[in-house]
């Protein structure tokens, strides 16, 4: 009660924010009549002038009311669009680092010019960030000319663009592109042998586009990249089988979690079959030389009864094609890892791919934490704000709309059955266009968008269905899904980056209409004719009431519904939403249907009559309250064990930028090679120990081995007073005598390319191989808990001890490779990584696979798509045959280029 009184006093926080803002408003508008008299060229000239206040010691925020006014001008002359208030406002929050939540339809795309433009004149870069290709294609487009206009200049990353390219559009001043495009690029980046090959210049400034939908929802799945592993397809085809068989009583499934397990039942009679189907050999299922077949029976199960056809994924030309749960469109070429995919394959009986191991990864926070300067836009941020702030310390700043809402938002209808809810929408729709509203339908997969579509068929109602299936005429359907009585079904409006404008879109029906009519006088006319006709359906929708939303079903998530909802009373048009449930909804099965069925069963709830109340929508705003709250616990936990490896990246990722960045490492590869020596003899030789507790024949072993010197180290042990100091002193010159003969003999120039090539080389293998020790880690470290310990803690501990092993390997490989190798013609850095992307994966993992308890052990590690390591075919000689293949494949010398046929 007090703190609303307070509120009422002084105003909420957000209230005081906006209210500072409207000062410099004042300012750009004073400067309008000024900057509108200037000439093109005048305004053009205006991005030197200010470029020039800034190398004079101005900071941005000094040039601000300037640049932003000569933005609004240049929209003006090259969109014929003017920046409101409002949007002015929102530009000023993206500036400042943080999120702008603007509703739906207040031009959320025009306002990030603003910002981008001003941050651009400093030279270092603007990354505009949205959520699919065709977004960020068409924004560089149209938002581009504002900025060539003022002479920036503008790129746009998107996928099947060659390095060239992307490093030309990455040079740009703003460069557009997916969020997905931008961390690979970075991961890709990190794999390459030298600095000019990179396409990434150093990160300043990113504006994220549906910042909700990309730091939230997309959040719980890393990157990867990953290359091919052993192929066992014939395994998943014959595991496959035996599912069938199982009971309900062999598995437990929790919905809630998206999780299912065999029961103790079921796991001996999984093992029954495996043992009938001669998969399982000798043992239990669980006994240690079987860990590979509880691998398969787990996946294959998910795969059967956690994976829908047409709601997860669908079966398109041969393949199984992941549905993004978020937009509900299809994620070609992205696949699910740790087998899953491969369980999906066989389940629906196509050709099955091969599993892939991780070469790098990193999670989006981690990727946009790297930008100095973070800031967002979305139109449903507001109930996400506590995530932002503590995982990416961004503030949510909620923009007023230019003109107040009219939008009436219904209460929910609640049915006991679904045909019973289904009846009550077609009714709604059938009302709705007798005068000529236009109504949208939210579904949530694309199942169910079919099958209402199928009850409109039979209604003989006309409409239009976008989903995953049809994509294609995605911008078409949405921007004339406001013409007079359209009915246009959509599955997840999240991100789909259209207007829908009442009476319909002018520009799209220009550019459909009169895309083959080339005399000028005739398209003249025809443009003016299609406007009349559009502003007379316009008039007769806003009388009919404007868009109605109309919901199927309730999200896990507010925000999807919120952005669902969104799509109806842009810039102060009339509109209206309503919600349609049933006890049958996912949502409210899973948390607890039963009791609520036989309480309106008491109530005498008849068949086809709903209940509607406010109280429904509070206790259903609770309900995904919970879920969100869950699923930010699991964001939360997957952060934190990606920090541990974030930590370890970070260190890797900077020894490589330096090796690339060095003239010269002759001083790190010594310094590595009298480690190599100090540790070998320091084993040999313990502390305080007598002589005859050495142990010579193993040094004298290990010399051999790693040196190729064949050093009398028994008899030098044997000389009287010598120590430790003496032996490792000798040890360690003989070694420097022989690489300085190498190096004289081959030359310095070759042998510090040879160096720096091995380096990376080597360096990239023993990080794959850290990667996939981490990967095992991470997958039974929550085991701990039931030992009173900390999972987290624990695999920070290990992470550690693994980090320092893989060090001192990379030591001994490198060292070892160097004082063996045998100089010949060798693939160029360029070949070697053009070797190395034939076979890599990138990949993102499902966000629908994140679970809960605090571990994020069974979130598979990647979704993929191909994009190596590197190969060759040539010999080198004199390599011991337990040392690494110089080759870089990863593999040891004897089971690679030296394997005896």
């Amino acid at each position: 009660m007090f703190g609303a009184l307070a509120r009422k006093i002084f105003g909420t926080a957000n209230t005081r924010v906006v209210k500072a803002l409207q000062k410099p408003v004042a300012q750009i508008n004073a400067l309008e009549p000024q900057v509108a008299a200037l000439s093109d060229d005048e305004l053009r000239g205006r991005t030197d002038w200010l470029r020039g206040r800034l190398g004079n010691g101005e900071t941005l925020d000094d040039i601000l009311p300037d640049a932003f006014a000569t933005v609004r001008e240049a929209a003006k002359r090259a969109l014929g669009q003017r920046h409101f208030d409002v949007q002015l406002m929102g530009g000023m929050v993206l500036h400042q680092g943080k999120i702008s939540e603007m509703r739906t339809g207040e031009g959320k795309t025009l306002v990030a010019t603003l910002a981008c433009y001003l941050n651009a004149i400093e030279g270092k870069g603007v990354h505009v960030v949205t959520v699919n290709d065709y977004l960020a294609q068409r924004d560089s487009e149209w938002m581009g000319r504002i900025y060539r206009f003022l002479g920036l200049s503008v790129g746009c990353i998107v996928h099947g663009l060659d390095d060239e390219e992307r490093r030309a559009a990455y040079a740009a001043d703003i460069t557009y592109g997916t969020n997905n495009e931008f961390g690979f690029d970075y991961l890709r980046d990190n794999m390459k042998f030298r600095l000019e090959d990179l396409v990434q210049r150093e990160f300043n400034f990113a504006i994220v586009d549906e910042v909700d939908s990309i730091l939230v929802d997309e959040a719980r799945t890393p990157l990867i990249i990953s290359g091919p592993s052993t192929d066992s397809s014939e395994m998943y085809v014959a595991v496959d089988r035996l599912i069938p068989q199982l009971t309900p009583a062999d598995y437990e499934k929790d919905e809630k979690h998206r999780a299912v397990s065999f029961t103790e039942a079921g796991q001996i009679h999984m093992e029954e079959l495996l043992r009938e189907s001669d998969l399982l050999k000798t043992g239990g299922m669980y006994d240690l030389q079987n860990v590979a077949l509880v691998h398969h029976a787990q996946q294959a199960l998910r795969a059967h009864h956690l994976f829908t056809r047409d709601k997860d994924y669908i079966v398109k030309d041969d393949k199984v094609v992941i549905i993004d749960e978020f937009t509900g469109r299809m994620m070609e070429g992205r696949r699910y890892s740790e087998g899953l995919h491969q369980a999906l394959e066989a389940k629906e009986r196509v050709e099955i791919q091969r599993e892939n191991q991780t070469l790098a990864s990193i999670t989006f926070q981690n990727y946009f934490r790297l930008y100095p300067k973070l800031a967002g836009m979305t139109g449903t941020a507001m109930t996400e704000a506590a995530e932002f702030g503590e995982i990416y310390g961004l503030e949510v700043v909620d923009i007023p709309t230019n003109l107040p809402v009219s939008r009436k938002d219904h209460d929910d209808e609640v049915y006991r059955k679904a045909t019973e809810k289904n009846d009550a929408i077609v009714a709604l729709i059938e009302e709705a266009r007798q005068r000529q509203q236009p109504v949208l339908v939210g579904t949530t997969s694309i199942e169910k968008s079919e099958e209402l579509s199928a009850l409109l068929k039979r209604k003989g109602i006309p409409h239009n269905v976008l989903n995953a299936r049809h994509h294609e005429q995605e911008a078409y359907i949405v921007a004339q899904a406001g013409r007079p009585g359209a009915v246009t079904v959509a599955t997840n409006m999240a991100g789909r980056g259209t207007d829908i404008q009442l009476g319909g879109n002018v520009d799209m029906r220009i550019r459909t209409e009169l895309a083959q009519v080339a005399d000028e006088t005739e398209r003249a006319q025809r443009i003016e004719q299609i406007k009349a006709e559009v502003e007379k359906a316009r008039e007769l929708v806003k009388q009919a009431g404007g868009l109605y939303v109309v919901g199927t079903e309730r999200h896990e998530s507010r925000r999807i519904d919120n952005q669902l909802r969104g799509r109806s009373g842009r810039q102060g048009d009339p509109g209206a939403s309503k919600f349609f449930l049933s006890l049958e909804d996912d949502l409210m099965r899973i948390f607890g249907s039963e009791r609520m069925d036989s309480m309106l069963q008491r109530l005498g709830l008849k068949e086809g009559e709903a209940i509607i109340h406010p109280w429904i929508n509070k206790a259903l705003e609770k309900a995904q309250q919970k879920v969100e709250a869950h699923h930010f616990e699991t964001r939360k936990n997957l952060l934190k064990f990606d920090n541990v490896m974030n930590d370890q990246r970070k260190v890797i990722y900077e020894q490589r930028r330096e090796i690339m960045d060095a003239e010269d490492i002759g001083d790190t590869i010594r310094e590595m090679r009298h480690f190599v020596v100090n540790a070998m003899v320091s084993s040999a030789i313990p502390a305080n120990s007598y002589s005859e507790q050495w142990d010579m024949s193993g040094l004298h072993e290990e010399v051999k081995r790693v040196f190729g010197l064949d050093l009398p180290v028994a008899a030098w042990a044997k000389e009287e007073g010598i120590a430790e100091p003496e032996i490792e002193e000798r040890v360690r010159e003989a070694t420097d005598s022989k690489y300085a003969a190498k190096v004289a003999n081959y030359g310095p120039e070759t042998m510090r390319h040879v160096e720096k090539s091995l380096l990376l080389q080597i360096l990239d293998q023993e990080w794959k191989d850290h990667l996939l020790q981490l990967d095992h880690l991470r997958q039974g470290i929550s085991l701990r808990a039931y030992a009173q310990k900390d999972p987290l803690n624990e695999y920070k501990r290990e992470a550690f001890e693994l980090f320092e092993t893989m060090l001192v390997n990379l030591r001994e490989s490198v060292t070892s490779v160097l004082m063996h190798v045998e100089i010949r013609l060798q693939p160029t850095e360029e070949e070697l990584f053009a070797q190395r992307m034939q076979e890599m994966h990138e990949s993102r993992t499902d966000p629908a696979l994140a679970m809960a308890g605090g571990s994020e052990d069974d979130v598979p590690e990647g979704m993929r798509r191909s994009a190596g390591a590197a190969a060759t075919d040539d010999t080198w000689a004199s390599t011991p045959r337990n040392a690494p293949c110089p080759c870089g494949s990863g593999k040891k010398f004897k089971h690679c280029h030296g394997k005896v046929a």
